[in-house]
């Protein structure tokens, strides 16, 4: 009685990125555009905080050109020796997406300290209309994402680039304004530092998340023992045990448990009764459509106990 009795309904070839591919092409198309724009600008003005704010957009192209690769290789089929198919891809884009992010932050930093012991040059006049034109494609950008922001890794991290990318470009848009009204040309250089402060923490953020998913931990906000006692409350069970809840990808939780079924439910009838029960169970406190069951008597315990011995 010890064999595998579980509800699969599959694994779905439309991951979370995937539903929201068409925003990500959006925001891919507004982004790249910017950058050229601000890089152009950056050049004329001779704004260090400005070429900051471009190559901060440059990386969320690139993590955004990932993730939309990523989504494609994501949707193709399941095959025998890729069973869960290339979903993953979305949560190594992710990963190559926080990595990106850092090596950022780093050489901003590092350009910012080399131009501390300089008086750098910055024409506002130019350096500010750029700054702006970022500063509003960002905002646009932001509510493109918006929605899919809770439901994809690759999402959210392209929601998290681009709120920097604001806040960036108003700390441009701020440091300009000062250079224009007092002369100090160095406020350009600690609107980079800022920048650079800005990107980091939310590259760790992303960064933790990622590593979560790799080392298949419990997802945020679940409570396996509130789940296992749901179990156990299921008429017909009598325990629950080797529970494990874990991700392959931004919005495809998996779940697998044993179950020690009631004597008198060890029939054909009573075993798809207490399986139909379970499923219906988990799928009313765990938004999972994959599953996996094993049902067994309480006898099968003494052999699980030999084999892990």
């Amino acid at each position: 009685m010890g064999e595998h009795h579980g509800h699969s309904h599959g694994l779905g070839t439309v991951t979370a990125t995937g539903k929201h591919r068409r925003r990500l092409l959006i925001v891919f198309l507004i982004t790249i555009s910017v950058v050229l724009i601000q890089v152009a600008g950056a050049l004329l003005s001779g704004s260090l905080a400005l070429l900051a704010d471009a190559g901060h957009m440059l990386s969320d192209a690139a993590g955004v050109s990932i993730a939309l690769f990523a989504a494609w290789i994501a949707a193709r089929p399941a095959t025998n020796r890729r069973t869960y198919g290339y979903q993953r891809a979305e949560v190594l884009a992710a990963l190559a997406n926080a990595v990106l992010l850092i090596v950022i932050a780093v050489v901003i930093f590092v350009e910012a300290v080399r131009r501390l012991g300089s008086e750098p040059d910055v024409d506002t006049g130019l350096m500010l209309p750029f700054a702006v034109v970022g500063g509003l494609a960002n905002l646009i950008s932001l509510l493109v994402l918006h929605a899919g922001r809770k439901e994809s890794l690759n999402v959210r991290g392209a929601y998290l680039e681009v709120l920097g990318d604001l806040l960036g470009s108003a700390a441009v848009v701020v440091s300009a304004v000062v250079i224009m009204t007092t002369g100090y040309q160095q406020a350009d250089t600690w609107a980079s530092f800022l920048i650079a402060l800005m990107i980091a923490p939310r590259a760790w953020s992303l960064l933790r998340e990622v590593i979560d998913v790799l080392l298949e931990a419990t997802p945020q906000g679940v409570d396996v023992g509130m789940i296992r006692n749901h179990i156990v409350s299921v008429d017909g069970v009598s325990d629950a045990h080797d529970i494990h809840i874990w991700t392959i990808t931004s919005g495809v939780p998996v779940f697998s448990a044993h179950v020690v079924v009631e004597e008198e439910h060890l029939t054909p009838d009573g075993l798809d009764t207490v399986l139909d029960r379970l499923t219906r169970c988990l799928s009313s406190h765990f938004d999972t459509e994959h599953c996996t069951f094993q049902l067994e008597p309480a006898s099968h315990a003494v052999h699980e106990g030999q084999q892990h011995a």
